[in-house]
């Protein structure tokens, strides 16, 4: 990886972690056209998402201090909601999915015309939605269920969460400060799993790049977390699922011309 290749890839990360177009998605389809090979694209992928770990903790820095505060029950509901995509990473991990991801662009297309459909449907529930229920156990485990479907590249984890919460009826701020607080286990533990296989030695890393990404992917993903909360509460996602269509329509090009 050159510098300015992990500084573009950490820009991409970013600006697409916390929108919901798949953050995962736009990586793959970058490495790709950039020619990166797949060995190590999980390992990068997490450290770029660790990037943008650190302005979702000094954003929601209260957020985080008040999972430990009594009767910790937020803490226990961000426990159980983190269960169905720490399963699903590990499934990822062991099947080795990504290198199928590398062969084609259609399981790609396929994951974000379900997150381009979801969004739509979500916008309508939020705009229709009159009564709020609170955060509890049950409600978390849905948006846990949403986000282990969100380890698909092309299925937005921030997306696909936030519609959960929308369709379970908890209220907008509640779902957008619990979807980011659900990316911080998500991402350490697939941080320590990727960082256990390059000390293995099964992965050479350049450090200058890679810490170029990710400060690139912190300063970029500081900005969209911004973007993001002033638009969550207008629930207005329709223009992203018109993007994800204009995407896919590329995708399908660039399946059928091979590249």
């Amino acid at each position: 990886m050159k510098v300015w290749e992990m500084i573009l890839l950490g820009f991409i990360q970013g600006m697409t972690e916390f929108l919901p177009v798949s953050s995962s998605g736009h990586l793959l389809i970058a490495q790709k056209l950039l020619g990166v090979s797949s060995d190590g694209y999980m390992f990068y992928n997490v450290m770029l998402h660790i990037g943008t770990l650190i302005p979702v903790c000094i954003i929601f820095f209260k957020d985080i201090l008040g999972l430990f505060k009594k009767p910790f029950n937020k803490l226990w509901y961000l426990i159980l909601a983190t269960i169905p995509a720490g399963v699903m990473g590990i499934a990822f991990k062991v099947f080795n999915l990504e290198e199928m991801l590398f062969t084609s662009y259609i399981p790609l297309i396929i994951c974000y015309l379900i997150t381009a459909i979801v969004l739509l449907l979500a916008e309508r529930t939020a705009r229709t939605t009159a009564v709020y229920k609170p955060l509890n156990a049950k409600r978390a485990l849905g948006m846990g269920l949403a986000q282990g479907i969100g380890v698909f590249p092309g299925i937005s984890r921030s997306g696909i969460t936030i519609s959960g919460g929308t369709f379970l009826g908890l209220d907008r701020d509640t779902t957008a400060s619990f979807s980011f607080l659900m990316s911080i286990p998500i991402i350490l533990a697939s941080a320590l799993l990727e960082g256990y296989s390059a000390i293995k030695g099964d992965i050479i890393v350049d450090a200058l790049p890679l810490i170029c990404g990710v400060i690139s992917s912190a300063v970029f993903g500081y900005i969209a977390i911004k973007f993001m909360l002033k638009l969550i509460k207008k629930a207005n996602y329709k223009w992203f699922s018109l993007y994800i269509i204009i995407l896919i329509i590329t995708l399908v090009i660039l399946e059928c011309l091979g590249i």
